[in-house]
């Protein structure tokens, strides 16, 4: 990691970390499907540990399903960390209280992208601004079909 530039402090440095992700890994349709997704194969875990603790010899079924289920809890609990700390609009004691709840993997996580994430506000600007910005090409390539 690279040295903090002169005039900036440790703990500012560290929170740049957070601006290194593109805003579109974040706030897309794209993103929002896989992160649903990775919440509900993370709440899958449950079960699997559970099947794990029952049965003495582990079938290898069992361990693929849990590695499966450890990656979508890594990825959505990231990913919801990230979107809490840049893009949540939200009051100051909501985000402490999600920041406190997603402490609890894999459900605080889970159900942060469905309550919060997924009904975010910054989904719908940024669908109204991709919806403009698809209006507009739409009428300039209507205005150089004219004039042609």
């Amino acid at each position: 990691m690279d040295r903090p530039e002169a005039g900036v402090t440790a703990s500012q440095f560290v929170m740049q970390a957070y601006d290194l992700l593109k805003k579109e890994w974040l706030i897309s349709r794209t993103a929002r499907t896989v992160y649903r997704t990775a919440a509900v194969v993370s709440l899958g875990s449950l079960p699997v540990i559970v099947a794990i603790q029952q049965s003495s010899p582990v079938p290898a079924y069992l361990k693929q399903l849990l590695l499966l289920s450890l990656v979508g809890m890594a990825l959505n609990g990231a990913a919801m960390e990230c979107f809490l700390f840049r893009f949540d609009k939200s009051g100051v004691l909501k985000q402490i209280f999600w920041f406190c709840a997603m402490i609890f993997i894999p459900i605080g996580p889970a159900m942060y992208c469905f309550l919060v994430y997924s009904r975010s506000s910054v989904f719908k600007q940024d669908n109204a601004t991709s919806s403009n910005a698809a209006g507009a090409v739409a009428h300039e390539s209507v205005e150089n079909r004219d004039l042609r």
